[in-house]
């Protein structure tokens, strides 16, 4: 029988780790404008690949012909175009793009071309949706809280973090306004608010603070309280709060010398040699999904506890393995034909029917991603 074909758009961690993984069953080429990276994956892993750039809606026609399935991994300022091109060229996809912009807004032309589009593929947003959208169809659900951050095993001074996405968005985070529900309000606070110290075994004390995570959720989902905290170690709120505030972050361009440059992109180029993780460095995932809700009369708390770490055998991050094996679980759900909801989907609506929620954690199980639930 032959192969079902997929494309990856974009060989960077991530997506490498999506093509790696799904070549194990399906027929897989990745298509990247660089060439290094390219060449690795093909050299490394046998993947096939193409080089083309994916910035116009003619070239990414080109890229996504003759297959079954794409897997968006572009960086983040890239993703709400691919995604809409991809659309536009008539083909499901699953995307990890985490792009800013209101996924909503292509959901006419995604039902006119009846295809199936999964954004926000990932660990969080991603796997948490996944696991509130089944609580939410099953039991009367009163608070979510998702806390999840990525980090690197060795705390290296200064900034004790690594970054395996585009330095751009992990800035993003650190200056978009946190969105979250509260009593049943939209509340809205400046990022990097509301620092607290929570605790977790195999990694001690890390500091959490209010980040834009619930993403679709703010409308897909009506409970009276849902929040979404980033995790790193402590202290580095502050640093953060002090770079920002002095303008390293802004986007709003400043003559330097006669030269107009945006700060952030100048921070971008400085931090990340220094977020950059070296080859073998290690890194892990730590993240814990707190359910409170009534079932049969009974309320109760469950509990989804997450921590992951650099795979030693295959040299894949742990942030590559979390986020790119929930995303090729669904992938491998729409290939199957179990779930083919024409339009966009958040992960939340993947999650709610019980044998795709079952499916996926096994998937992740099976790769040695394990999430422990405690039932309080």
């Amino acid at each position: 029988m032959e192969k079902r074909a997929v494309v990856v758009l974009g060989a960077g961690l991530v997506g490498n780790a999506i093509a790696i993984d799904l070549s194990k069953k399906f027929d897989v080429t990745t298509v990247d404008v660089r060439e290094e990276p390219l060449q690795k994956l093909s050299r490394e892993h046998g993947i096939k690949i193409k080089r083309i750039d994916l910035s116009t809606k003619e070239k990414v026609a080109e890229a996504v012909d003759d297959f079954d399935l794409v897997i968006g991994a572009v960086p983040g300022f890239m993703g709400y175009n691919t995604v809409k091109n991809v659309i536009l060229a008539g083909k499901d996809i699953v995307d990890i793009s985490f792009f800013p912009e209101d996924p909503f807004k292509l959901e006419k032309l995604a039902k006119e071309k009846k295809v199936s589009v999964v954004i926000d593929a990932g660990v969080a947003p991603g796997m948490g949706n996944v696991i509130l959208g089944y609580y939410y169809a099953s039991v009367e659900v009163t608070r979510y809280e998702c806390l999840v951050g990525g980090l690197p095993v060795i705390r290296e001074w200064p900034f004790e973090y690594k970054a395996v996405f585009s330095p751009v968005d992990v800035i993003e985070e650190y200056v978009r306004p946190a969105r979250y529900i509260e009593n049943g309000g939209l509340i809205v606070r400046e990022a990097l608010s509301d620092t607290e110290l929570v605790y977790f075994d195999k990694v001690g004390t890390l500091e959490s603070w209010n980040s834009d995570g619930l993403r679709t959720l703010l409308k897909t989902i009506k409970i009276p309280d849902m929040i979404e905290k980033t995790l790193r170690y402590p202290g580095t709120v502050e640093y953060l709060r002090v770079l920002r505030e002095t303008g390293f972050f802004s986007c709003e361009e400043v003559d330097v010398r006669g030269k107009k440059i945006r700060p952030v992109d100048l921070t971008a180029s400085l931090l990340f040699p220094k977020w950059k993780l070296k080859p073998g460095e290690e890194d892990f995932t730590v993240m814990r999904v707190t359910i409170d809700g009534k079932k049969e009369g009974k309320y109760f708390t469950w509990v989804y506890d997450l921590y992951d770490r650099y795979n030693k055998e295959t040299g894949t991050l742990s942030m590559a393995r979390t986020t790119g094996y929930t995303c090729t679980a669904i992938a491998n759900l729409l290939l199957e034909g179990k779930f083919n909801k024409i339009g966009i989907n958040p992960p939340e609506y993947v999650g709610e029917k019980k044998e795709n929620f079952e499916y996926i954690l096994n998937y992740l199980e099976e790769r040695g991603v394990r999430y422990n639930v405690r039932i309080l």
